[in-house]
């Protein structure tokens, strides 16, 4: 009879299982052919080419917008000479190499400033059809790549105009920290531009040279291999399901130099995500290519490998004590118990049944040889002796062995799980890691501020807009400019007196008092450059303390109308969003007293920090340094964890650059995949695959032979008793099942043999009734 169950299959699978936890245990506790770069510092150059090209695609996105919006509100508003256009896009906007109006009908250039900008690329295409207007990348004779934005002047009673802006697509004005340098790349792998490289006349010696050529070649060779990676469709190249950029993104390898080897992270403008694939920079198939040099990582000693074969040799004998022990508790009673039963379900009496020394199995067998002494041709019961008192004997049962093997599988996991490769606070982490918190900290900040200067720059566009005199107008045209701007929760109009002209949004959550600073129509007018001697001045505030949320305004005063200002509330979501960056722990925007303004994770506002070494990194960051404060990162050990923490205060310029707001991130470094912690996890791995494997086999023998067998074996005493009436019927195809079969044979041989008896005992009395 094949056994489709049972308890072979799951000692089987054990064994397998344990011979398998331990090859992978030797593999995986030892060195396992450790990369001579971590993973963590790759990744975390995977994440700088992913900031950069956010960076860029929004650069490139809201200079395409501004110039679009600006010619809107010049064909919107009153006409206006080509000098005094230029001017006032300068002087709102100042992102632009190059500027000219040209007349469209006679071609004529009305006015130009900047960078000179060539014309032979304009052509009818450029000008109509299904991609008239778009942005178009145009070569100069100098050999840069400028991208030429246009936009329509469209007025009445006046001949077309068409607005030409010049940008260069460098690299974002982020900070690259040292030794980094960064890369914007063509389809095909052409280099657009860099940057962070040095110049070779400012090097003093030939060996520095040497090394500059080398990284000149190895950015070269890198961007033309990650160009070839982001051909692919964004969809295709992720994972369904995955998260994290929506791009296409990675990590190459370049060639070693004096003891360091180039490593490189890229990612592609385009995306997977609908509304960014319909962007302008999203579409220019355009790659960001960040490259850090970074020094192999030694080989790890043989004693590693040592540890993983001696852990691996344990759990081999381990494993083996522990099949020993299910195997003579469990199947070789249980075995021994089917064969008995078979034999006497055939009718051979003659011997006694081998009773199994204890346990369910002990019942069994006893209940067994009582029904064997019922059959045999003495009759009756056979007596309750040896037999009855061994199967009684041990309720635990199979539970018992059961628990040791747990046990011995338990001595190994534990100590595998809970105490091998433990790490504390002296683990060391690549400074690498620290100075790309520092620089990605600062990243972001920038990205902040540059969005908080977008806020106010598009305020002063569309304040040129708005007609004090007509509050209908005016409301409409604060809620057009509402759905096309989504950072602001509100947008409205206060006199001088803080009264509400006009309104779109929510209704306003904190008044605007008027400053020095509402008096002027652009922060570019103050030759101080300081707009913010104190917040009440600024155009760009924060209010709202004992509220739920800080309430974040900027503001630009109404042309022509003295003490009207245009006020916009900023979304406390929208620089939430602004912050979610991954490989970044969790990053907060504070003000000069370390109170939250902004999270990337839930907060409370205007609570302070975690920890008081992050308070103290945020005040030491913005102590002014030479031309003022600058970003700083730090490694903090505390107990047994290690967390790198960064803090970069707003710097550069616009009105966003002095309202005295740092952003401060910190992660614990168990996140990062360096050595130490990878060995923990797989350390962790380990004992938890060893638990799962007890759980599996150990339950699925408890489940389909131990729980059966209990219960067989109440039926069987219930049998032997002189329960004839209960019908056995058996569950599974196993050992299990084969022992109630036989039993219901015997039971029914019983049975018959009692019907007999009572039948013969009874044909004598009805004879002697007869006569």
């Amino acid at each position: 009879m094949p056994l489709l169950g049972g308890i072979r299959p799951p000692i089987a699978l054990l064994c397998l299982l344990i011979l398998a936890l331990a090859g992978l245990t030797a593999k995986v506790l030892g060195p396992a052919g450790e990369p001579a770069v971590p993973k963590a510092v790759l990744g975390s150059q995977q994440h700088f080419a992913q900031d950069g090209a956010i960076a860029l695609r929004a650069s490139i996105d809201e200079r395409v917008t501004d110039l679009n919006r600006m010619a809107a509100a010049l064909n919107a508003g009153k006409p206006a000479d080509p000098e005094r256009v230029l001017s006032d896009l300068s002087r709102t906007y100042q992102k632009w190499t190059g500027t000219t109006v040209l007349d469209l009908e006679s071609g004529k250039v009305l006015a130009a400033r900047g960078e000179a900008i060539p014309l032979a690329w304009l052509d009818k295409d450029v000008l109509t059809g299904e991609h008239a207007l778009t942005p178009r990348m145009v070569r100069l004779k100098t050999g840069d790549v400028r991208l030429m934005t246009m936009a329509l002047l469209d007025r009445k009673d006046r001949p077309q105009q068409l607005l030409i802006a010049s940008n260069s697509l460098s690299v974002p004005a982020i900070n690259l920290g040292p030794f980094r340098s960064m890369a914007v790349v063509a389809r095909g792998g052409e280099v657009l531009a860099t940057e962070g490289f040095e110049q070779a006349e400012a090097l003093n010696s030939d060996a520095e040279r040497d090394e500059l050529t080398f990284l000149h070649k190895q950015i070269t060779r890198l961007s033309e291999r990650a160009a070839k990676e982001t051909e692919q469709d964004p969809v295709s190249a992720r994972e369904p399901g995955s998260r994290g950029y929506p791009g296409v993104s990675g990590t190459l390898l370049g060639d070693a130099y004096n003891g360091r080897i180039a490593t490189a992270g890229y990612a592609s403008l385009a995306s997977a995500d609908p509304e960014q694939r319909q962007s302008v920079g999203a579409g220019l198939g355009l790659t960001v290519v960040a490259m850090l040099p970074v020094v192999q990582e030694q080989a790890v000693g043989q004693e590693r490998e040592l540890y993983g074969l001696v852990a691996a040799g344990v759990l081999v004998v381990f494993g083996l004590l522990a099949a020993t022990v299910l195997w003579m508790a469990v199947q070789r009673p249980l075995l021994g118990l089917f064969l008995e039963s078979r034999r006497l379900a055939r009718g051979d009496l003659t011997r006694p049944v081998a009773v199994p020394r204890w346990g369910e199995t002990a019942r069994v067998g006893a209940a067994l040889e009582r029904l064997r002494g019922q059959l045999s041709d003495g009759g009756g019961d056979a007596p309750r002796g040896s037999g009855a008192s061994k199967g009684r004997g041990g309720r635990l049962g199979l539970r018992v062995p059961l628990a040791l093997t747990a046990v011995l599988l338990l001595l190994w996991c534990v100590p595998v799980g809970l105490l091998l490769n433990r790490t504390d606070a002296s683990v060391s982490v690549p400074s690498t890691m620290v100075n790309d918190q520092r620089d990605r900290t600062d990243l972001v900040a920038d990205r902040v501020r540059r969005a908080l200067n977008e806020a106010q720059a598009d305020l002063v566009s569309i304040s040129r807009l708005i007609d004090a005199d007509d509050p209908d107008r005016s409301t409409g045209v604060l809620d057009d400019a509402l759905r096309k701007h989504t950072r602001y929760g509100s947008l409205y109009v206060v006199d001088e007196g803080g009264e509400v002209v006009a309104r779109a949004g929510d209704e306003p959550n904190a008044d605007w008092e008027r400053g020095e600073a509402d008096d002027k129509t652009d922060p570019s007018d103050d030759p101080s450059g300081d707009t913010s001697d104190d917040q009440d001045q600024s155009l760009v505030r924060v209010s709202g303390e004992g509220g739920r949320k800080p309430v974040i305004q900027a503001g630009a005063a109404l042309p022509d109308e003295k003490g009207m200002t245009l006020v916009g509330e900023i979304r406390v979501e929208f620089l939430n969003s602004l912050l979610n960056r991954p490989g970044l722990g969790e990053v907060r925007v504070v003000d000069a007293e370390a109170r939250t303004i902004a999270a990337s994770d839930g907060f409370l506002a205007f609570e302070g920090l975690p920890r008081e070494s992050l308070t103290d990194l945020v005040r030491a960051g913005g102590v002014k340094v030479g031309a003022g404060p600058v970003e700083n990162g730090l490694l903090i050990r505390e107990g047994r964890s290690v967390t790198v923490a960064a803090a970069a205060p707003f710097s550069g310029g616009g009105v966003a650059a002095d309202v005295g707001w740092t952003v401060v991130s910190w992660q614990n470094a168990k996140h990062f995949e360096i050595a130490p912690y990878e060995r923990e996890d797989r350390s962790v791995l380990a004992g938890m695959l060893g638990l799962a494997l007890i759980v599996v086999c150990l339950g699925w023998i408890h489940l389909v032979v131990v729980r059966p067998l209990r219960a067989l074996a109440g039926s069987a005493e219930k049998l032997a008793d002189g329960d004839l009436k209960t019908v056995l019927y058996p569950r599974y195809h196993d050992e299990v099942g084969a022992v109630v079969r036989s039993l219901e044979l015997v039971r029914q041989q019983v049975q018959a043999r009692r019907q007999n008896q009572a039948r013969r005992s009874a044909e004598p009395r009805l004879g002697a009734g007869g006569r």
